[in-house]
């Protein structure tokens, strides 16, 4: 059954610091760009859009999760960013907090939804991931956001 919510705003991606499944390369020497405003940008342009629409339609939670979700920031939680070390789009996703219990929004939560909303969280991460992917294939050829070959080299080839 599809939720019928309204899209949340895509994650504010500036001012965040190393991913959190990152890991420091001794050859770069902490000189990575992860392109978080351009991701940023591809969101703000649709792709967040897609990417959650493409996951409302198959998520198992239901209008009140999503509200318990949104009210704990767990959207704007996500991170998207290009690993300059794989040479890929990845992304980290948000879980719900250890201190779940203790706040007002989410009384109603017990475990097995809490491990419910999580698996949720990284479908939705995928399903974005796959647009964000798309839109990158899109725009193989330089565009405004400078994706394609002359940036990153080795991708599509």
């Amino acid at each position: 059954m599809a939720l019928d919510v309204a899209v949340p705003d895509p994650p504010d991606l500036s001012n965040r610091g190393k991913p959190r499944e990152f890991e420091l390369q001794d050859e770069t020497l902490g000189s990575e760009d992860f392109y978080r405003e351009d991701i940023e940008d591809l969101l703000q342009e649709g792709a967040w859009k897609e990417g959650f629409n493409e996951w409302a339609e198959y998520t198992d939670l239901d209008e009140a999760q999503v509200r318990i979700v949104s009210d704990l920031g767990l959207f704007q939680a996500f991170d998207f960013y290009w690993d300059p070390t794989d040479d890929r789009l990845r992304f980290d996703v948000p879980t719900i907090p250890d201190d779940w219990r203790e706040r007002d929004a989410t009384e109603s939560l017990d475990s097995s939804t809490v491990s419910m909303i999580d698996a949720a969280l990284q479908d939705l991460g995928r399903a974005v991931h796959e647009t964000l992917e798309d839109y990158l294939e899109r725009n193989e050829e330089a565009s405004d956001f400078g994706w394609g070959k002359e940036t990153y080299g080795r991708r599509g080839e």
